[in-house]
């Protein structure tokens, strides 16, 4: 890592910074088209699934292993299961499939 931290870590927040006040700028009323607002209130469930998927079939020893794992999770979350028994259910699949199976 070089001696450079603090300027990328400046170079960040300005950019971050800068973003939000670009956008409170532009944005002076309400949003009131209804495809507009129906996009940008799924944009941030949209990422979170793009930027989770792969983690899930990438973080075990066997790709085979995080798909059951993905299945099993949907399947508890469509039934009505709760957030802490669908992690529960998706890592017992997994030590599961990667201790005895796969």
């Amino acid at each position: 890592m070089s001696n450079n931290i603090y300027i990328y870590i400046l170079v960040m927040a300005l950019s971050t910074w800068f973003m939000r006040v670009a956008a409170s700028l532009v944005m002076k009323k309400p949003i009131s088209n209804r495809f507009l607002q129906s996009f940008l209130y799924y944009v941030p469930y949209v990422t979170l699934a793009v930027m989770t998927f792969p983690a899930i079939i990438e973080a075990t020893q066997s790709p085979v292993a995080g798909a059951a794992a993905l299945a099993a999770g949907i399947a508890a979350a469509w039934y009505g299961a709760d957030l802490f028994r669908v992690a529960v259910i998706c890592c017992l699949t997994v030590f599961v499939l990667e201790s005895f199976i796969v």
